[in-house]
């Protein structure tokens, strides 16, 4: 735990000062946050902001970069030095030196309670390390520009494996695919964070990997509101803190070693063993799949023709999709399931740095993700032996994503409708394509999943549409599921017979969809 000694005269300073230096140490409540390479660094004295400059206890931030720190009284000097750096500073001055070089400073070391206060992006800038700060998080984001070396441990948003080990063509089962083969560096190829469970008995599971507390049996269907006042009320388990659940949160929990057929249930995209998953009750008219999940984010923009939409995940069928919060030219509010959620709050935040080598490190996934597309559409044999042999920023350990990796990079906050952009951080460079309308949109972005359902299990794969999740409903092409939703095309095809429409939704298929490439930062 976070360790502040926060005396009076740090009060005193905060107080009296703040107004006429623009000091302070938190916002609306947020609390500043210093992370380097992922880790959050423990401060004994609270980090500030003094003028916009992020000031650090002097030596925390030089032993977090491995420097000594020798002080001499009567010159009020600081000296830091490891290997071949070396770096002076004074109390009050805004003169420094770098491996003897003079440096002005933007912003002078002072005292606070005996506590050297020294200025946060000098300091991290000077020993070669890349800084940025993330005013959604309220944090400084700090990368040694050789980012490997990442404590894993510190993650805050860790990617739960999908589980897939089969291996497919586009058409089949296949016994093996080795290095260099057709279909290598799909899913069942690499193996990420396996999926781990504790049934605590009181109602509640606990996920060992993500950190995340859920509610093993959901309640009867219910509506949005409804469910947030079931959330704030519940004290399941002895806790009181229970919220409904994001979309990123809800998709951790899928597997895709589950299989359906288009609207029958086969094998379910959720452990069992842990979490009880109804199917639709088709005594009452519902179909198998239609047991959705329902989250917490509402899409930011409208589907079909200006439905208020929330996103959901179906585990009988494997896809994200939004859902409309009433029916269709109808007064009546619609229901869905919701599953209850505590603990871990960041995660499915995302800490993006941009290495400017053409690559953006997540420091909290631990992924370092291609910063553009290559503006080429491919199918998924080509889409994997892109992103296998690229080489990129010094890297050749690149790979297609896996689909819960991919859709850890949409930003449920942005679509075309919004805020004219694609549903991801600005961060990134996405190809725009023109849709069967003649309109703007961003198309779709393979994964390394194979999406099992239909009559061949093995032709289709996962994808995330970072641009509307288009299909033809009353004769017209629309918005239908949402920016973010994650469904599936067929892996192979002829060019000249897409784009098609398929489904009871008319869901657009391209079959020849983007490729953003993805590594595991060591």
């Amino acid at each position: 735990m976070r360790k502040w000694r926060l005396t009076s005269i740090l009060l005193f300073v905060a107080i009296m000062v703040g107004c006429t230096l623009g000091f302070s140490s938190a916002e609306g409540g947020k609390i500043l946050t210093i992370y380097n390479n992922g880790k959050i660094i423990e401060f004994d004295t609270q980090p500030v902001i003094v003028d916009g400059r992020t000031m650090v206890p002097l030596r925390t931030i030089f032993e977090t970069f491995g420097m000594k720190v020798s002080w001499d009284g009567d010159l009020q000097k600081i000296t830091a030095s490891k290997q071949e750096i070396e770096i002076v500073l004074y109390i009050g001055s805004d003169k420094a030196t770098v491996n003897g070089k003079n440096v002005n400073l933007d912003a002078q070391p002072f005292l606070i309670d005996n506590i050297t206060m020294v200025p946060l992006r000098f300091i991290a800038e000077s020993t070669g390390a890349n800084v940025a700060w993330d005013s959604n998080l309220y944090s400084v984001i700090i990368t040694n520009k050789n980012i490997d070396g990442l404590d894993k441990s510190a993650l805050t948003y860790k990617i739960v494996d999908t589980l897939q080990t089969k291996l497919y063509s586009d058409k089949k089962i296949l016994s093996s695919v080795n290095v260099g083969d057709d279909f290598y560096g799909q899913d069942g190829n690499y193996k990420g964070f396996q999926p781990s469970y504790k049934d605590n008995k009181d109602g509640t599971v606990t996920d060992n990997v993500t950190g995340l507390m859920w509610q093993k049996t959901m309640a009867k269907k219910m509506t949005y509101d409804e469910a947030v006042a079931y959330a704030n009320a519940s004290k399941l388990g002895g806790y009181d803190d229970w919220r409904v659940s994001s979309i990123k949160e809800l998709f951790s929990l899928i597997i895709f070693t589950g299989e359906s057929f288009g609207e029958k249930a086969k094998v379910l995209f959720i452990n069992t063993d842990y979490f009880n998953q109804p199917l639709g009750d088709t005594s009452i008219g519902e179909r198998e799949i239609d047991a959705q999940v329902w989250s917490s984010t509402k899409y930011v923009g409208k589907t079909v023709e200006g439905n208020d939409t929330v996103f959901g995940v179906n585990y009988i069928d494997g896809r994200i999709k939004g859902y409309p919060l009433a029916i269709l030219n109808s007064r009546t509010i619609k229901k869905g399931y919701f599953r209850l959620v505590r603990g871990n709050e960041n995660y499915g935040k995302n800490i993006f740095m941009d290495n400017g080598d053409g690559t953006i490190s997540d420091l909290a996934t631990g992924l370092m993700w291609q910063k553009a597309d290559d503006g080429k559409t491919r199918d998924w044999k080509d889409a994997l032996k892109y992103a296998e042999s690229l080489k990129l920023a010094g890297h050749d350990d690149w790979r297609l994503p896996n689909a819960k990796e991919l859709q850890s990079i949409v930003d449920y906050t942005k679509s075309i409708q919004t805020t004219g952009t694609a549903a991801i951080d600005s961060v990134f460079i996405l190809t725009s394509i023109t849709d069967p309308n003649g309109h703007l949109n961003y198309g779709y972005y393979w994964s390394g999943t194979t999406h099992q359902d239909g009559s061949n299990i093995s032709d289709s794969a996962v994808y995330v549409a970072f641009g509307e999740a288009q299909g033809k409903m009353f004769g017209k092409v629309l918005d239908v599921h949402g920016a973010g939703a994650v469904r599936s095309d067929p892996k192979s095809g002829n060019p000249s017979d897409y784009p098609e429409y398929f489904g009871p939704q008319g869901d657009l298929r391209y079959g020849y969809n983007f490729t953003l490439a993805v590594r595991s930062i060591n």
